[in-house]
């Protein structure tokens, strides 16, 4: 990443900003399988989430969320929550990709929304 965009962006990881701070009050806790890293200050006061690649919020698992928002005492690197079988895998929101879910209708999608009983009439001051 270039200095201009650390020093003008905040959604491509990390601000020169945030470098600085993680490296003077910062400690590391935890990487999870995306590759974000995961920082408390070493009162244990606040912590924070270095994201790998772009910085969205849904990219953090449910086991770091709980610890980032003091749910958890302990990280789910020292204390891992136990997975259940019918769990799926983390997967992070879609919205305003080509994942995203676009119903026929929709304005992003060229089909037409289907007809319904009873269906809308716009008001015409004929």
């Amino acid at each position: 990443m270039s200095l201009l965009q650390q020093l003008f962006t905040w959604w491509n990881g990390q601000t020169i900003g945030t470098r600085i701070f993680t490296a003077r009050r910062g400690e590391f806790v935890g990487e999870d399988e995306q590759g974000n890293r995961y920082y408390r200050t070493r009162d244990d006061k606040r912590r924070w989430v270095i994201y790998n690649g772009e910085a969205e919020a849904s990219r953090v698992s449910p086991d770091w969320h709980g610890w980032m928002h003091h749910t958890y005492k302990e990280p789910p690197t020292d204390a891992p929550l136990p997975k259940q079988e019918w769990e799926k895998p983390h997967q992070p929101n879609p919205t305003g990709t080509d994942q995203a879910y676009r119903p026929d209708g929709s304005l992003l999608t060229p089909a037409e929304r289907p007809k319904v009983a009873g269906d809308y009439e716009a008001w015409s001051p004929n």
